[in-house]
C-alpha cells in the first residue's frame, strides 16, 4: 500500500433501498483533501450536517453500526467504510440524501465498483499508518473474543460460531486491496433464521430479502444466488471487522484474532486501539518550510491574528487545510501566567488552553474569507474537558476541525495534545466581523 494519503479521482453515486429504514437513498463518494479523513454528509437536512466517521461517534451496534453527533446520525456505516478502508482510500466525504447507505446486494463489492468508477489518486501527504504496539484483549458478555497483536501487515484471523455450535467456520487473511476486492468484498450479510422475527419486532432490516443477505437455517443455506464462497460466512464478518476498525481513523498494522465478532465487540476493539493510538502517536510536525504555503511561522500567525503578547497562543501552523488546522504552542517557563497559577506548582490555564484552540480556529476560519478588515470573535464553548495538567516544557498540538460553516460563522472541533495525550477538548464557536 502507498505511503502516500488517497482520495477519490472523481465524484460517483449509487442508488438502492437501505437495508433497516427500507428507504430509497442515493450516495456519493467525493473527493476530499489530505487529513480529511472519512466523514458522512446528510444532504436531506437543514445545513447538510457533516459526521466524522470515528468511533467516538458511534452510537449504537445492534446489527449495524450507527454514528451520531447529536440528533444526527447515520446508520449501517460499516459496508461502506469497510470498501473505503479495504481498498486504501483515506480521504472521502461520503453524501447521503436519507440516513443509511443502500445495501445493494448485501456485500461491499458495488461500493468497491462505485470507488473503482471513481478512481484513486495518490495525494502529496504522508499517510499515517497505526503500528499496534502493544497486544489488546477484549471478552464480551456474549462470548466474543477479540485480540490484536502487534504485526508488519494488517490481517484477520476469524472464527465464527452459530448457534448450537453450527456453521463453526475458521478462515485467515491478510487484508490488502488486491485481496480484500477479491476474497472479502463479494461476501454478503447473513443471518439466522430463528433472528429474523426478532429484529423485524424491533423495527429493523426493513428492506432486507434474499437479494441482499444470505439466511442460514439449521443446516442449510438460502440466498437468491449460489453462495459465492462455498457456505463460508467467515468473509462477512472480517468485511464488517475491517469497516468497524475503519472508524479508528487509520490504516493498522496488526494481526487482529476474532471469535464470534460482531459490531460491538469490533466498535470496543476500536475504542481500545483508538487509546492506544492516542497514547502513542508520534506528534511530529510535517518538515515542510514556514515561507510560501499553507504552513506559517510566528510573523505569518501574527499577519492573520489581532493578539500579541501575552495573549498569543500560536506560535506556528504545521498543518493547514480546508477543514483542519494543527497549531503548535511551545510552553515555557517564562509564560507570564505561571508567575500566579501556580507559585511552586505552575499548570497552564484550561481557560488558555480553550483560547489557543480558539486562536487555531480563527486561523481556520481565515482560511475561508478575506483576512482585510476583519477580527475573529469567540462566540461560545460547549463540551469542554480538561483531562491533564500543562506544564512548562510541554509542546501543546492545538488541532481544531471544522464542523460547520455558514457565512462568516464557524462551529469546530478543538483538541490540545502533549506527547499523543489528549489533554483538553471543547467545540467552539466563533465568527469573523469587521474590525
Amino acid at each position: 500500500m502507498s505511503s502516500l494519503q488517497t482520495t477519490l479521482a472523481k465524484s460517483a453515486s449509487i442508488s438502492g433501498s437501505s437495508l433497516h429504514t427500507g428507504e430509497k437513498v442515493t450516495l456519493t463518494v467525493h473527493p476530499a483533501p489530505p487529513g480529511h479523513g472519512r466523514k458522512f454528509k446528510r444532504k436531506d437536512l437543514a445545513d447538510e450536517p457533516i459526521i466524522d466517521a470515528k468511533v467516538e461517534n458511534v452510537k449504537t451496534v445492534e446489527r449495524s453500526t450507527t454514528i451520531a453527533e447529536g440528533s444526527v446520525k447515520v446508520h449501517t456505516v460499516e459496508h461502506v467504510l469497510s470498501a473505503l478502508s479495504g481498498m486504501g482510500v483515506d480521504n472521502a466525504l461520503i453524501e447521503m440524501d436519507a440516513n443509511e447507505p443502500p445495501i445493494g446486494d448485501g456485500s461491499a463489492q458495488p461500493y468497491v465498483e462505485l470507488i473503482k468508477k471513481a478512481g484513486i489518486v495518490e495525494q502529496p501527504a504522508q499517510r499515517a499508518e497505526f503500528h499496534v504496539s502493544e497486544t489488546v484483549f477484549l471478552e464480551t458478555k456474549g462470548g466474543s473474543l477479540m485480540t490484536i497483536v502487534p504485526d508488519s501487515a494488517f490481517r484477520i484471523s476469524c472464527t465464527q460460531v452459530g448457534p448450537d455450535g453450527r456453521f463453526t467456520q475458521f478462515y485467515s487473511t491478510e487484508i490488502t486491496p488486491a485481496i480484500y476486492e477479491k476474497e472479502i468484498a463479494p461476501a454478503r450479510t447473513f443471518v439466522y433464521y430463528e433472528d429474523v422475527k426478532p429484529l423485524m419486532d424491533k423495527g429493523l432490516i426493513k428492506g432486507g430479502s434474499l437479494e441482499n443477505a444470505v439466511v442460514v437455517q439449521g443446516e442449510s443455506v438460502h440466498s437468491k444466488e449460489p453462495m459465492r464462497f462455498l457456505r463460508r460466512i467467515c468473509p462477512a464478518q472480517i468485511l464488517d471487522i475491517v469497516g468497524d476498525l475503519a472508524l479508528i481513523g487509520r490504516p493498522i498494522k496488526g494481526h487482529i484474532i476474532a471469535v464470534k465478532p460482531g459490531h460491538g465487540a469490533n466498535t470496543d476493539l476500536a475504542r481500545a486501539l483508538s487509546k492506544q493510538l492516542a497514547r502513542t502517536a508520534a506528534m511530529v510536525p510535517p518538515t515542510v518550510t514556514p515561507k510560501g504555503g499553507d504552513i506559517l511561522d510566528v510573523m505569518d500567525v501574527m499577519k492573520v491574528l489581532p493578539h500579541r503578547y501575552p495573549f498569543l497562543m500560536v506560535d506556528r501552523v504545521v498543518q493547514l487545510s480546508e477543514d483542519r488546522c494543527t497549531a503548535i504552542k511551545s510552553v515555557s517557563m517564562n509564560e507570564p501566567f505561571f508567575q500566579g497559577h501556580f507559585p511552586g506548582h505552575p499548570i497552564m490555564p484550561g481557560v488558555l488552553q480553550l483560547e489557543a484552540m480558539a486562536q487555531a480556529g480563527s486561523v481556520l476560519l481565515f482560511k475561508h474569507v478575506n483576512v482585510t478588515g476583519k477580527i475573529g470573535y469567540f462566540m461560545s464553548a460547549d463540551s469542554v474537558k480538561f483531562r491533564k495538567p500543562v506544564v512548562p516544557g510541554d509542546t501543546l498540538f492545538i488541532e481544531v476541525e471544522l464542523m460547520q460553516k455558514k457565512r462568516a460563522i464557524m462551529k469546530a472541533r478543538g483538541r490540545c495534545l502533549v506527547n499523543g495525550e489528549v489533554v483538553s477538548e471543547a467545540e467552539m464557536m466563533f465568527g469573523i466581523v469587521d474590525s
